[in-house]
């Protein structure tokens, strides 16, 4: 019988992954798309870091980090007197960095295709800065926000090397479907691994195919 709890821990901690890196990614990657600072090639260079790092690396490092007397740990501890390692806590801090890219990217590419003119000419029109981000520049980067949303979510589901570093393998606790999947396989339980593994196959190709799809029908509509 296949245990439920990993596949609704996974898409909680997706969830609640991508919606932080919504928030945080707009004004960041709105940032990036606009500005000629020296430093923007070194801040962009940290944020595609977990693209080309080994997650059991940055895993690694974020395991010290927020071991109780890690630089975050420590903090963490000291403000909410819990642990971040092995607890949902720390696996959503995990997942933010190592799924940054996938939200960044997307929307800094899309911000790059604003068509500038448009907003200032709502700036002549006397709307706010606010305003005219949410009602004129948003509906803009429709495509990229979407791309971004799905790549977040889905990364996040197939993420294993840093949760389980950070998180461990307590069942109903951390323990997603990446490793319910590699539990299985150790303790020979091929059914369930075979289960979980075609849900995870099956849930990539329908995100996978529903975003080409939708940029597809983007681009039909604005050739």
């Amino acid at each position: 019988m296949i245990d439920f709890h990993p596949i609704i821990l996974t898409l909680k901690l997706s969830l609640i992954t991508v919606c932080i890196l919504i928030m945080i990614g707009l004004p960041f990657s709105w940032w990036l798309a606009r500005t000629q600072c020296r430093i923007k090639p070194l801040l962009e260079s940290i944020t595609a870091l977990p693209l080309v790092l080994p997650p059991t690396v940055l895993g690694f490092y974020l395991l010290i980090l927020f071991s109780q007397d890690g630089a975050i740990g420590s903090i963490w501890n000291n403000v909410s007197n819990t642990t971040l390692l092995f607890s949902l806590s720390g696996l959503i801090i995990a997942s933010c960095i190592y799924s940054l890219p996938f939200v960044v990217q997307p929307l800094q590419a899309a911000f790059e295709k604003v068509d500038y003119r448009i907003v200032e000419a709502a700036f002549t029109l006397r709307a706010s800065k606010c305003r005219t981000f949410f009602t004129v520049i948003l509906p803009m980067i429709r495509q990229g926000l979407i791309t971004a949303f799905v790549l977040g979510f889905s990364h996040t589901i197939g993420e294993f090397g840093v949760v389980l570093m950070v998180g461990g393998n307590i069942p109903g606790q951390t323990q997603v479907i990446s490793i319910a999947i590699y539990e299985a396989v150790e303790t020979l339980d091929y059914t369930k691994a075979h289960w979980l593994s075609f849900g995870l196959l099956l849930f990539s190709i329908i995100v996978l195919t529903s975003v080409y799809s939708i940029n597809q029908k983007w681009k039909h509509q604005h050739e």
